[in-house]
């Protein structure tokens, strides 16, 4: 079994309040979750308006699998997301 985490942080311009901030995070956390049926949830940086910090986790009996999910949900969060994204980890976790 093999545990993925990726996880993304994005630089917000022009959000004025955390109610402007919850609005981009509700809507990538409700795509991903939509379409991957992986965790998703906003970590560290709660109160900070400028940064958005998600992590996405999924566990698989197959590790080509998992990277080829996370890494179209990496993919897809890139195009739907029109904020910058200024980092991106993938880690995977081998559990026997």
């Amino acid at each position: 079994m093999v545990l993925g985490l990726l996880r993304v942080e994005y630089r917000l311009h022009g959000n004025t309040s955390i109610k402007d901030k919850r609005r981009v995070a509700n809507s990538l956390k409700q795509k991903v979750r939509n379409k991957f049926n992986v965790s998703i949830a906003e970590v560290g940086s709660e109160d900070d308006m400028g940064r958005l910090a998600l992590a996405i986790t999924s566990v698989s009996n197959d590790a080509r699998h998992l990277e080829s999910r996370l890494t179209k949900c990496l993919s897809m969060m890139e195009a739907i997301c029109h904020e910058e994204m200024v980092y991106s980890d993938i880690e995977y976790l081998g559990i026997d």
